[in-house]
């Protein structure tokens, strides 16, 4: 084998090894960001289930606020049935009054739970979020570096390898390379 068929063979066997390398980084670099997108994915989820938890919160306070006017109303109809000392219209409001009463208590159980599972969900997904943030931080910049490594330049233009640059000037010195342009 003459030494140009084997610096050809290790420019080959060089070029085949570095796109290798350039696939593998690619790939690390599309799990990378698809982790990122499916991580934001999991935020947006959280940040709607909160909304959601909101809206809950404010019908179940609208519902309050309507059982709570039923009560008063029928407050007032057991004192006037009483005025007028008509206990069977007492007893009809009373009978009405009390599961208002208890619905009343159940919806403040729901309100605190709710407002309860919203602020653990704020406080997790304000952690995540910052968590987040400096997750794809690291990501660009390593995404930054392998890119580099791997060969863009960040000129824009691919860089060239140490051992391209060497068997080149070995061509020249040679001088079967000076003034051709390569494939």
């Amino acid at each position: 084998m003459t030494t140009s068929g084997l610096f050809d063979r290790i420019t080959t066997l060089v070029k085949a090894d570095a796109h290798g390398m350039v696939d593998a980084l690619e790939e690390r670099s599309l799990l990378a960001k698809q982790y990122l997108r499916e991580a934001e994915l999991e935020l947006l989820q959280k940040r709607a289930r909160i909304e959601a938890l909101v809206e809950e919160e404010a019908r179940l306070r609208d519902e309050l606020e309507r059982c709570r006017e039923e009560v008063r109303g029928l407050d007032e109809d057991v004192a006037l049935a009483l005025a007028g000392e008509k206990e069977e219209l007492a007893r009809f409001a009373i009978r009405r009054l009390l599961p208002r009463r208890e619905r009343i208590g159940a919806l403040e159980a729901q309100i605190a739970d709710v407002e309860e599972a919203r602020t653990r969900l704020a406080e997790r997904l304000e952690a995540q979020e910052a968590q987040f943030e400096d997750l794809r931080g690291q990501a660009r910049t390593r995404l930054a570096t392998r890119g580099r490594a791997a060969g863009d330049d960040p000129l824009g233009g691919p860089a060239v390898s140490e051992a391209e640059v060497e068997l080149e000037l070995l061509r020249r010195r040679r001088g079967d390379a000076a003034g051709e342009v390569r494939g």
